[in-house]
């Protein structure tokens, strides 16, 4: 039984602590929260016992005996300290998503995660997902033919974020989808945004993400639109593969059609759709559990390592100084 302590929460940080408690080689020994209302309102939730270190202060969990792990769920400006405390007081650490928002901050917890030997692993819970793992397959295996470009919409009305902007907000999760199906990163990036609601944060941003071989991938990001969109794509010369979150009967479709050409004209042939089957499972739940494998059998996430944090981490960073330039070309560097 692993013992971790989970730090926040809040509305993400109870699925954490919901997973964890119920993860037959986890034992949640701690959970910390600045709002002691907070931790009242949890403990009567899940049934905590008086075994479980309930405290408003961080310092707090290094009384528990044999405890190992830590899952961080708190804001991203807290990330740097709250991980490295906890990786030099000999902790594993699983960190929500962004792992900070600074690429040399990321790149120093992850070497500080390897002198420590210890698992830093990032929830980016998208690349868990069993849609996101057989689209991956499916554009891996050449389904699709010769790669054409990619696109996605992020938008909803709210929440709005005080501490980041539409692009740090959301522009994560389809970043982390692209690289992985197409299992790589982006060399350079553009990124156009508007201000409405609070000076210095974009409410809208418009992405261009250009890979290594010239693949071309669109975002557009909102958080100012009642229209709820939760869509992306690739399109290739053969079909498109759809990734659509609003349609949870059917998440995942191939769309085949291609052109033949007759004299000068392009007639659409070839066309049909098949609505893909992914297995019934809670991201999150995989999340927690490759966590959990990643301490038992000391070995690093393949999927949401550190390190892969701290590629995506560059490229926003990327995507930030494109933005505050108004649109201009940014080269990555990776790490």
């Amino acid at each position: 039984m692993i013992k971790i302590a989970v730090i926040g929460v809040g509305r993400w940080g109870v699925h954490l602590l919901r997973n964890f408690l119920e993860h037959p080689q986890a034992k949640v020994t701690a959970v910390v929260d600045p709002s002691p209302e907070r931790l009242t309102e949890v403990k009567q939730q899940y049934h905590l016992d008086d075994t479980v270190l309930l405290t408003t202060e961080w310092q707090a969990i290094q009384q528990v005996d044999g405890l190992e792990a830590v899952a961080i769920a708190t804001p991203a400006s807290t990330h740097y300290s709250l991980i490295s405390d906890a990786l030099c007081w000999g902790y594993h650490v699983l960190a929500e998503k962004p792992l900070t928002l600074n690429p040399s901050e990321c790149r120093e917890l992850c070497q500080l995660a390897e002198q420590q030997k210890r698992q830093l692993m990032v929830d980016h819970t998208y690349l868990f997902h069993p849609a996101v793992k057989r689209g991956k397959a499916v554009v891996q295996a050449g389904q699709l033919g010769d790669l054409r470009y990619g696109y996605a919409a992020r938008t909803h009305l709210g929440p709005v974020r005080q501490d980041v902007d539409a692009l740090w907000d959301l522009a994560i999760h389809d970043i982390a989808i692209f690289n992985t199906w197409l299992n790589q990163i982006p060399i350079k990036v553009e990124a156009r945004g508007k201000v409405w609601l609070q000076p210095g944060l974009s409410d809208l941003v418009w992405v261009t993400l250009t890979y290594p071989n010239n693949f071309q991938v669109y975002i557009h990001l909102c958080w100012l639109n009642p229209d709820k969109q939760r869509r992306l794509g690739i399109v290739g010369s053969r079909g498109s593969l759809i990734f659509d979150e609003m349609s949870p009967a059917s998440p995942l479709t191939l769309l085949y059609g291609e052109f033949e050409q007759r004299e000068n004209k392009f007639i659409p042939t070839n066309q049909r759709q098949e609505v893909l089957e992914i297995e019934k499972a809670e991201p999150l739940k995989d999340v927690c559990n490759s966590f959990i494998n990643c301490i038992l059998n000391n070995l690093p996430s393949e999927t949401s390592s550190g390190w892969v944090g701290t590629e995506l981490v560059q490229i926003l960073s990327a995507l930030t100084e494109s933005l505050n330039q108004d649109g201009k070309s940014v080269l990555v560097v990776s790490s």
